[in-house]
């Protein structure tokens, strides 16, 4: 009896949890019947139903391209929208960067702009734009121009809901859609330059949201855009695409290679695929519209919902508007204008060539021993020779960043990641040793652009940023946007904090008109940086060192004693806790042998190369032996930096002095410690309009730069460690001297810094041209500046050409009147 009684309950639950589930599925299944309603058509409609089969009379009367769109899309317009939100990826990135562009192009301008979609389908994008800037106001007219019938009755629905009268929607073939059959608009757009050109009225704005790649006749298309756009327009293209590095590896006209390539498998299985549904992968669509137009900003993605699938955001403009401020202007002009301000060459426009040929010709042994062209100069000109577009550099808003071949070795093998995040020089040391003034043109190191912006504040007449790793600029372009385009509270978020909760939403719709190509793709590939929990401050190279001492002082239960070493109100309390709380640990033999002299930590942490160690080692051994004791590598180490340390937090309070140390223990900047360059007064300065005209960020040796610059123009060098770097056994010092004297003027001052007390590289100073100067050395418990972490510092002043230099790379004083010289390269152009 209790058998069966328990039989029973037992039936009686299973039948319960079958009763229940079947309910839950019967609501679940009505609650969510239209979205399986809609993906079921979706289906179908991609999958199952053949192109050419089961479509209604009035399809089957249409003709070519527009009876395929229309047998493909007409049983699915009314779910079109619903079902493309996670294939359809980056259309409202293009929109926002799109928005970014236009508003940054137009300025105060009154005129509003004419925007004509291409392939618009439904009309999502001009909807979704309305989310970046007001389309019923922002825009004379939008026209959305679309060949199937079945989508263009959906866009009108839209639009009518939405009440915008300047929305058009037209059902046409792209190639002959014209603005200027409407009459009535004339009056309010802008009527096109007299020319062979097929349209009197231009679009401002043309953009193409996965259309390109349904078009069978792409040329065609691509070239009536061209001819439809204005001379200043704006197009923007994002679509899928596949392509093989081997195709475009040699160009220098793309907005940047990082991520483009996509692996044989991919490209075959993709390329396959949406050829089902009469989607073309062929990379000739991309190609050609690069080709066609110049490019600002190019963004190679993938998305990884559905499988990884390769698409690729791209923004242009016509080959001749090399800017905002210069539409239609000669690209050859554009060309000697940034060619003299990355060379210090004075600029010489070209409806001046005529006036000044005999001039030239009279003259023309001398000028051409004398003519600077910057590597960007000479790609523009081949580009020019060979009919292709310049490279995206040109067609930058700003004139910043200058051109640089991505693809070499010397730039790739840092594998697009910047090894400083902050600088480790004292810029206030710097100026107290410079004094930088408003007559100087500056060369410096990049680094993480800290420095440079501390210069900028003393309004030299032009800085040259140089760095051979591309990412330490990206980092500086990025800060120089931010002074751009931000408020101080923005701007102290990303550089003060290190995070910004809304950096991606700042970089797509704010400073994206104020990067390069490619650093704009470098901080979209890295916008967890400021997103992260360790923030900026926690990334590059360096982050390993900063990251390790976090975790050390977490597992000894020192975290609360660093907060109270960097909170300490008078050297008295910071020393207090310094000697008997962190510096038993930070100091131990044990940590120093064990990870500070190994050799991979040197370089991967601290960025120490092996040639700056050995110069620590050297000074080691002479103390040693000046001490008659032995030498000990890793004794030598651990001395350097117990005299690194001790002096920094026994002489400079960390709470609101040393922000260099209180940075790498707190992960951030405070309000009363902070570089300069961070302050609101320095914002006010650097975000006036030009406050940056004068700095050039140059992607190359330190070599291949001065080389290019008018000789004796430079009046400070500050190239920090850099020699250090270098094998003393080489020649490279010797020829970065020479070049450092051939461009500096007499009496310009090289300031540098060491691991060692006594750089090899200083006799070779001396031997070519210089009279060398140390204005600082680090003994025990002293300091020689803030961040104490080198050796010596030396000033290094010019005082006569190398002598050791060739008789051809010499500038023989009788070949000009001065050292001073104005020189005006005269040079035409026959191509």
């Amino acid at each position: 009896m209790l058998d069966i009684s328990a039989l029973t309950v037992k039936d009686l639950r299973h039948g319960a949890i079958l009763y229940g589930s079947s309910l839950s599925c019967a609501v679940l299944l009505v609650l969510l019947r239209r979205q399986l309603w809609i993906y079921w058509k979706f289906f179908y409609a991609c999958f199952l139903k053949p192109l050419d089969r089961g479509n209604a009379a009035d399809v089957k009367v249409l003709s070519g391209q527009q009876r395929a769109l229309e047998g493909f899309y007409r049983t699915q317009a009314e779910i079109y929208d619903a079902t493309r939100g996670v294939l359809l990826c980056g259309r409202e990135d293009m929109l926002q960067l799109a928005a970014a562009q236009l508003k940054h192009r137009l300025g105060s301008r009154d005129a509003k702009p004419i925007w004509v979609d291409i392939g618009g389908g439904t009309g999502y994008n001009i909807e979704k734009m309305n989310d970046f800037v007001p389309v019923d106001e922002f825009f004379s007219a939008v026209y959305l121009v679309d060949l199937s019938p079945s989508l263009c009755q959906v866009a009108r629905q839209r639009f009518a809901k939405l009440g915008w009268k300047n929305v058009h929607v037209v059902c046409e073939d792209a190639r002959t859609f014209a603005l200027d059959k409407s009459v009535d608009l004339l009056e309010a757009t802008e009527v096109g330059a007299a020319g062979n050109s097929k349209y009197r009225v231009k679009a401002d704005y043309v953009s193409m949201s996965y259309s390109l790649s349904m078009i069978p006749d792409f040329y065609s298309v691509i070239d009536t855009i061209t001819d439809l756009l204005a001379p200043h327009g704006l197009i923007s293209c994002v679509d899928f695409y596949v392509q093989s590095a081997s195709s475009y590896s040699l160009r220098n006209f793309t907005g940047g290679h990082h991520s483009r390539h996509v692996n044989w498998f991919s490209r075959l299985f993709w390329r396959t695929w949406f050829r089902l549904d009469r989607v073309h992968l062929d990379e000739g669509r991309r190609d050609y519209l690069e080709h066609r137009f110049g490019t600002i900003l190019n963004v190679n993605e993938r998305n990884y919902a559905l499988g990884g699938i390769p698409y690729y955001i791209w923004l242009g403009c016509q080959r001749t508007a090399t800017s905002a401020g210069t539409a239609g202007a000669l690209a050859r002009e554009a060309a000697e204008r940034i060619d003299a301000l990355a060379t210090e060459s004075p600029y010489l426009s070209p409806i001046h060539y005529s006036e000044k040929r005999a001039e030239a010709e009279s003259a023309a042994a001398r000028e051409t021993r004398l003519q600077l062209r910057s590597k960007g100069f000479e790609a523009a000109i081949l580009n020019l020779a060979t009919n292709v577009p310049l490279p995206s550099f040109f067609y930058q808003n700003q004139r910043w960043r200058l051109y640089y071949d991505e693809s070499l070795p010397k730039h790739t093998q840092f594998e697009n990641e910047y090894i400083y995040a902050f600088t480790w020089e004292d810029p206030a040391e710097d100026q107290r040793l410079l004094r930088i003034g408003a007559d100087d043109v500056v060369f410096a190191i990049t680094s993480a652009g800290d420095n440079v912006l501390s210069y900028a504040l003393h309004r030299p007449r032009s800085i040259h940023a140089v760095d051979l790793n591309p990412a330490q600029n990206h980092l500086l372009e990025l800060k120089l946007a931010a002074f751009s385009a931000l408020p101080y509270a923005d701007v102290w978020k990303l550089f003060g904090d290190g995070r910004h909760p809304r950096f991606r939403e700042l970089l797509l719709g704010t400073l994206s008109p104020y990067l390069s190509s490619r650093a704009f793709q470098f901080w979209l590939d890295n916008t967890a940086a400021f997103g992260s929990h360790g923030g900026l401050y926690e990334t590059g190279g360096t982050r390993f060192a900063v990251k390790l001492s976090k975790w050390l002082f977490r597992l000894l239960g020192l975290r609360a004693d660093v907060r109270r070493l960097c909170g300490a109100a008078t050297l008295r309390e910071q020393r207090a806790i310094w000697r008997t709380r962190l510096r038993p640990v930070v100091l131990s033999r044990w940590l120093s042998y064990v990870v500070v002299a190994n050799e991979r930590f040197l370089w991967r942490a601290l960025g120490v190369p092996p040639n700056q160690r050995d110069m620590i080692y050297d000074d080691g051994l002479a103390a040693a032996a000046a001490s008659g004791g032995a030498f000990e590598p890793k004794e030598a180490m651990w001395r350097y930096v117990v005299n690194t340390l001790d002096p920094v937090v026994e002489n400079t309070l960390l709470r609101d002095s040393n922000y260099f140390y209180r940075l790498c223990l707190m992960g951030r900047y405070s309000e009363e410690c902070h570089p300069a360059y961070l302050s609101k007064e320095a914002h006010e300065k650097l975000s006036q309009p030009g406050a940056f005209d004068g700095l050039r960020v140059h992607t190359d040796e330190f070599v291949e730069v001065l080389a290019r610059i008018r000789p004796e123009s430079v009046a400070v060098a500050v190239i920090m460690d850099h020699l250090d770097w270098f094998d003393p056994e080489g020649a490279q010092a010797i020829e970065e001297i020479r070049a450092l004297n051939k461009a500096m003027k007499i009496g310009g001052r090289v300031l540098l810094r060491s691991a060692g007390l006594k750089p090899w590289y200083i006799a070779n100073f001396s031997a070519q041209g210089f009279k060398c100067e140390r204005v600082a050395a680090r003994t025990a418990g002293k300091c020689i500046d803030r961040v104490n972490m080198y050796a010596s510092t030396w000033i290094c002043t010019k005082v006569s050409a190398d002598p050791t230099a060739e008789l051809e790379d010499c500038v023989d004083a009788n070949d000009h009147d001065g050292p001073g010289m104005d020189l005006e390269v005269v040079e035409t152009l026959e191509l």
